[in-house]
């Protein structure tokens, strides 16, 4: 299939997919802090003062525009455009999210960069919508990162001659094998891209077979596994410190922390820790949901179980169980846990990324379920990086194990991070190719 072919098959069902997740979409805006003026941009109809600032901004080839659609793909993006900003200071950089919570993280960051990161809600992908924003933006070249291919914004803007690269970019088995089954349909959508970037050696493959040639799919490594910028804030470690301080958890006190976790695993796991606390009385729990406006919900489930969880938010006595109801801070929590179980991982499918806590050199552990990162777990397990249990009863037995004995903790934690070292200079390589 042609690609004008393909993008008019996608023209032709994307209105019936835009209807069929509106009712969905609004509702996560509203939870999540959106706004009806962020949906009127995403159409390509900016503020005066979005415009200004766009103005003040490098132009021609000192001014790219990045896409990175939530909290985890801002992490990279951010990552990438500071060791752009410190080596070519005068770029400017338009950085596009889709979510809220994304767009608030990116717009934290452009705060330190002002006058040379302007932040925006990325537009949605209707046929004239990219090229208002190609127009309005006027960037050298588009970078978009992990997995955002939107068909009619990568045409806009290859029809102006502005290159646009696919960065940090991964393809399990199981994407692979859905992709090859709308072949006809993606082949000549990806054909369009300048370059992938890709984690994974065998990634290469894959999107070859995707129908890139060989000389546009590089391999880099990844950009959240490079020990490059991987350290936390050191400002944001203290502050939390200082709200660990108040709610009373000492610095030599055992933490355990529950990374992005998912409906259920909160209560399972709240459990666990409450048997784990005969054994160990001093434990301290952190329950970060990988959704905070969950915050009011789990405040309910967790006092069903007798605990009288403190939000981050308004800790005001003490107490050893904190509910994270603040974004942003999951890498500077993790740097102050003493053991991280990641969430996702027991009661759905597909897990969360552990390679921040695997980066702080901490002792990871996780369910059955890992699925979305397979090369990562496959890579951690085999190098004794990290722990996979079968379910909460062996959990408990791990952490167990671990609480009592701090050298194992220490040993985990160092070959988890070993094992990711080979992705050190992955932000430099990519940056490179761009």
């Amino acid at each position: 299939m042609s690609k004008t072919l393909s993008l008019c098959l996608y023209n032709l069902l994307l209105p019936a997919g835009v209807l069929a997740m509106l009712p969905g979409a609004i509702r996560k805006m509203r939870q999540r802090g959106g706004h009806w003026r962020d949906l009127v941009q995403r159409l390509g109809f900016f503020s005066q003062e979005q415009r200004q600032a766009l103005a003040a901004l490098p132009a021609g080839k000192d001014r790219l525009w990045i896409h990175a659609v939530s909290v985890g793909e801002v992490g990279i993006a951010t990552k990438l455009i500071a060791l752009l900003r410190s080596e070519r200071s005068h770029t400017g950089i338009v950085l596009t999210t889709t979510t809220p919570t994304g767009h608030a993280l990116a717009a934290e960051f452009a705060a330190r960069h002002p006058g040379r990161v302007v932040v925006l809600y990325s537009p949605l992908d209707l046929p004239g919508v990219g090229a208002r924003f190609l127009e309005e933006l006027a960037p050298s070249q588009l970078v978009l990162v992990e997995a955002e291919v939107w068909p009619n914004l990568v045409a806009s803007a290859i029809r102006r001659h502005i290159p646009v690269s696919l960065v940090n970019a991964r393809l399990s088995p199981r994407s692979e094998r859905r992709y090859h089954q709308l072949g006809f349909f993606i082949r000549p959508v990806f054909a369009m891209l300048h370059q992938v970037l890709v984690q994974e050696p065998e990634d290469v493959q894959r999107w070859t077979r995707l129908g890139l040639t060989a000389d546009r799919v590089h391999h880099t490594g990844s950009i959240k596994f490079d020990p490059q910028g991987a350290a936390p804030d050191p400002a944001q470690v203290q502050a939390l410190r200082a709200v660990l301080d108040k709610a009373g958890i000492q610095s030599q006190q055992p933490i355990l922390l529950l990374a992005s976790t998912h409906p259920g695993e909160e209560v399972l796991l709240a459990e666990m820790t409450q048997r784990l606390r005969q054994k160990h009385p001093p434990l301290a729990l952190l329950i970060v949901p990988r959704h905070v406006e969950r915050t009011a919900t789990l405040l309910e489930e967790l006092g069903s179980l007798g605990l009288r969880p403190q939000r981050r938010s308004a800790v005001q006595s003490p107490s050893p169980d904190l509910l994270i109801d603040t974004t942003g801070e999951l890498r500077a929590w993790q740097s102050l846990a003493t053991v991280v179980v990641v969430g996702k991982s027991f009661l759905a499918t597909g897990g969360q990324n552990p390679a921040e806590a695997v980066m702080a050199r901490k002792p990871v552990l996780f369910g059955p379920h890992m699925e979305n990162f397979h090369a990562l777990i496959e890579l951690l397990l085999a190098r004794k990086g990290a722990v996979q249990v079968a379910d909460v009863a062996t959990l408990e037995q791990q952490l167990d194990a671990l609480l009592r004995d701090p050298a194992q903790c220490q040993v985990l934690g160092d070959n988890g991070h070993a094992a990711l070292a080979r992705h050190e200079g992955a932000t430099a390589k990519t940056l490179a190719l761009l």
